[in-house]
């Protein structure tokens, strides 16, 4: 399982901190966000915890997730 680098959480970090977040996301058909700002800082704050534990790659993947739908 993929791990990720402390720089890869920075650079991910530093484009969420250039966006101006919706308020509220759908993130896919399952997945409503209702406090996007709220949800992103708590997920950093997991990530930069958890960034080298393969079973703790979780953060990361739903930040991911959210960058690609705010990008399109």
């Amino acid at each position: 399982m993929k791990t990720h680098t402390i720089e890869e959480v920075n650079e991910l970090k530093a484009w969420f901190d250039a966006q101006q977040l919706p308020a509220t996301l759908q993130l896919n058909q399952s997945t409503f966000i209702p406090d996007v700002a709220t949800t992103v800082e708590s997920l950093f704050m997991q990530a930069y915890i958890c960034y080298e534990n393969p079973k703790m790659q979780g953060c990361i993947v739903l930040l991911q997730q959210i960058k690609k739908v705010l990008e399109k």
